[in-house]
């Protein structure tokens, strides 16, 4: 029988998490160095560095220099969260997608927005409300804020037929962003646009892009109550 073929860092990361699920190399076991893996798999050492590198991102390894690499004690488990356009979301679940504005203007927002976007408290923002919309029964409220001096194409956009959550996505590059999930009482204003109780507990993300060191936009995005986000481990 010929030796398995481990020509790409792929196939490296494959072998390796092999060893590590079936406890040939077990949790806090250091493991061989890469000129030894290389060696031993035929292949160059980038490949194995690649590999490795790959599984210590993902939390199967622990990585330090001049220590070695071992299999992490406590594995980290990651989540994959997709951000998909609500409309394919809701689409998705089988259900027909609209759309409504219900706010557009030109506005210095509050100091905690300008604080969060870092731009100057007396620069105005545009600041888009919205609602998303599943077989005509409220699915979201968006509350947005686009840092226009980042996006000025946006100036002109009237978002009445787009939401701001399709049009970024699809006009606005960014290379980073930051996102958080919380549990959130409806308010008496929010509980009218999304017809639930004023105190009800809806689901909130909280997100927030940029292009280097400048903000792009921030957005608030609340769900009617029983939403689940779901993702894969």
């Amino acid at each position: 029988m010929s030796a398995p073929s481990f020509r790409n860092w792929q196939s490296v990361q494959e072998e390796v998490r092999r060893r590590i699920h079936a406890r040939i190399w077990k949790p806090g076991d250091l493991i061989p160095n890469e000129a030894d893996l290389a060696l031993e798999f035929g292949c160059a050492r980038t490949t194995v560095n690649r590999a490795l590198r790959a599984l210590a991102d993902a939390g199967v390894l622990d990585r330090r220099r001049k220590a070695g690499t071992r299999v992490a004690a406590q594995p980290v488990a990651k989540a994959t969260l997709q951000i998909a356009l609500i409309k394919t979301e809701i689409r998705e679940r089988g259900q027909d997608y609209s759309y409504q504005r219900l706010t557009r203007s030109k506005s210095i927002p509050p100091a905690a927005i300008s604080d969060v976007m870092q731009t100057a408290q007396s620069r105005a923002l545009l600041h888009i409300r919205a609602l998303h919309l599943a077989d005509d029964k409220p699915y979201a409220f968006e509350d947005r804020w686009i840092n226009t001096d980042v996006v000025p194409s946006a100036r002109a956009e009237a978002f009445d037929m787009l939401s701001p959550n399709e049009w970024l996505l699809t006009h606005t590059p960014y290379t980073h962003g930051e996102i958080a999930f919380s549990a959130t009482e409806a308010t008496a204003d929010e509980a009218a646009v999304l017809k639930c109780a004023e105190g009800s507990a809806l689901f909130a993300i909280d997100r927030m892009t940029w292009d280097g060191a400048r903000s792009v936009t921030k957005v608030r995005l609340l769900f009617r109550p029983g939403h689940q986000l779901r993702t894969n481990l």
